[in-house]
């Protein structure tokens, strides 16, 4: 009799452990139930019911009654997860996270028939946190310029959340970062960027400028430009798509397809004010080309073409610019450019005047005298992108260019206060 009792003794004692232990379970459960319910309102009661939840849950984890249950792993990576989300030091909060994601890829692994909607909404919340928390160290790492880093844990954000757009463009974005470094990183920002442009991200028109960035980094120029081609026949009005289109097209070498694609939809769209002012940008920057090699060229003989070539490019650049103002006299935009190709060429020949050796006075008299006629060409245009946009910095600057150029310091001097006013 004796033995029968003391062995349902033992019998009580351990069906009361097993329940403790349940209890526990449950406990921690309810704790962070809790800590959801109050975590906005009540941060204090939020805080205390989420340390309850870690007590009891570390107890039934080590109980082996409970320890290896689908609930307990869940419960234990949400808890410790959400803790790890809350903690602002690294070292304390590292082993919370690596804790967190053992145990909920441990839940999920347990969980074999996936029907039980609360198990699931605990890993779902778990993997919610363990986003959270690698969202926080990505952005840490790259506000301090770790890109590396940073994409580490975007990445590790964007495997937990793989259909989240922006754990996939901060992913992206930070490859592309750390591929300035190190060209290991640029077939990731390729792909991350591709795989955007597949979903119903809103901001796609930057996308493709962004592609085309890491396709260029990687110098493939051939798929940067057919990556820009692709953005700008949808988005057609993408200032910057056209830009960039245009200016990777010329380092190509593709000058005339570039200047006849530009011409071609004009000729199509003759009264589309965009058009103009893409053409206008189409040769400024043939202009610019142009400039470079004439500054690289090692002879008179070989400069003289070159530099021919930008003085036509910027006269017809300033034509486009001139047509886009006469569909829209309030486009701002193609005013600040019109009034720059304009003065660009009188800051050339106010230069190459200020070049001649003393024995050339003639010489001087006549380049002066042309920098000045075209100074006060450009006047008109400059004075109107300063109407236009009083508090652009860019048409002051060129406004105060051509007070320098006809020395007129008091005027230059009054520009420049409106320019340091603006700062």
């Amino acid at each position: 009799m004796k033995i029968k009792l003391l062995t349902a003794g033992l019998l009580a004692l351990a069906t009361t452990t097993a329940f403790a232990q349940k209890g526990e379970l449950n406990k921690a459960k309810e704790e962070y139930q809790k800590y959801e319910s109050t975590k906005e309102a009540m941060a204090a009661v939020a805080v205390k019911s989420l340390g309850e939840a870690k007590t009891a849950i570390d107890k039934a984890a080590a109980h082996e009654k409970t320890a290896n249950l689908p609930l307990t792993y869940a419960v234990k990576g949400v808890v410790y997860a959400a803790l790890a989300s809350r903690d602002s030091v690294e070292t304390t909060a590292a082993p919370l996270q690596t804790a967190a994601a053992e145990a909920v890829k441990k839940a999920k692994e347990l969980d074999t028939k996936g029907d039980d909607k609360e198990l699931k909404e605990l890993i779902n919340n778990g993997e919610r946190y363990l986003a959270q928390y690698a969202l926080n160290q990505g952005v840490k790492h790259y506000q301090a310029g770790k890109y590396s880093l940073a994409y580490t844990s975007f990445d590790t954000y964007r495997q937990i959340l793989p259909e989240d757009t922006n754990a996939i463009y901060y992913t992206a974005l930070s490859a592309a970062n750390a591929g300035r470094d190190d060209a290991k990183f640029l077939p990731m920002a390729v792909s991350g960027y591709q795989k955007l442009l597949t979903t119903n991200y809103s901001k796609k028109a930057d996308i493709y400028n962004d592609l085309a960035s890491s396709y260029l980094m990687s110098k493939d120029t051939a798929s940067a430009l057919k990556t820009v081609s692709e953005g700008v026949q949808k988005f057609p009005t993408s200032a910057n798509l056209r830009s960039r289109e245009i200016e990777i097209s010329l380092v190509q070498g593709k000058e005339t397809e570039a200047v006849s694609k530009i011409e071609a939809a004009i000729a199509n769209s003759p009264k589309d004010k965009a058009l103009y002012y893409y053409g206008g940008i189409t040769y400024a920057k043939v202009a610019d080309m142009a400039d470079k090699d004439a500054k690289k060229a090692k002879t008179l003989a070989a400069k003289a073409p070159l530099l021919a070539k930008k003085e036509q490019a910027y006269a017809k650049s300033a034509e486009m610019y001139k047509k886009a103002l006469e569909l829209d006299p309030n486009y701002a935009d193609a005013a600040l450019n019109l009034g720059f190709v304009m003065v660009n060429p009188a800051i050339d020949a106010y230069n190459a005047a200020n070049a001649l050796p003393v024995n050339k006075q003639k010489e001087y008299v006549a380049a002066v005298a042309k920098a000045n006629s075209l100074f006060d060409a450009a006047k008109p245009y400059l004075d109107k992108a300063v109407e236009l946009n009083p508090k652009s910095p860019e048409a002051l600057t060129n406004l105060k260019t051509y007070y320098l150029g006809k020395k007129d310091t008091a005027n230059a001097n009054k520009i420049q206060k409106q320019i340091e006013a603006l700062q």
